[in-house]
């Protein structure tokens, strides 16, 4: 099993092969800051969905919490990994996670994120998962 080429296009692992490097999946740390509507369940549920069809996406099932007195955590669960995040909005605060594999395009997220809730700004940084383990 593991002595096939993993630049193989046969390979059914689902694993990225890009630039001459392999990794299971890009994860997005998308922080979104001074922002509004962050408290709201319905406003984070639909800001998955998109965020889901316009990175090409399959999504499984979302599932969101308010707390009281304020702040959400959710998770959407997809079939190439999760979007999930947790909200501070006394400080227009989101902290949102974005891990997709296969053939979604997650960097699509941040512009949606942004304008679902009206960032002043955004900060992303990038972790390629997996990166090194298949050889």
């Amino acid at each position: 099993m593991f002595d096939r080429d993993i630049f193989d296009e046969s390979r059914d692992d689902h694993f990225i092969r890009r630039d001459g490097k392999v990794f299971a999946g890009t994860h997005l740390i998308i922080e979104v800051i001074k922002g509004t509507g962050l408290d709201d369940e319905a406003r984070i549920q639909k800001a998955f969905r998109d965020c889901v069809e316009l990175c090409g996406a399959t999504l499984l099932h979302i599932h969101t919490h308010k707390f009281s007195p304020q702040g959400v955590s959710g998770v959407a669960v997809l079939a190439e990994s999760h979007i999930s995040v947790h909200t501070w909005p006394e400080i227009g605060y989101g902290a949102f996670d974005v891990f997709m594999c296969g053939d979604s395009q997650p960097w699509k997220a941040v512009e949606v994120l942004r304008r679902a809730f009206d960032a002043g700004e955004v900060r992303v940084k990038e972790h390629l998962r997996g990166e090194g383990l298949a050889h």
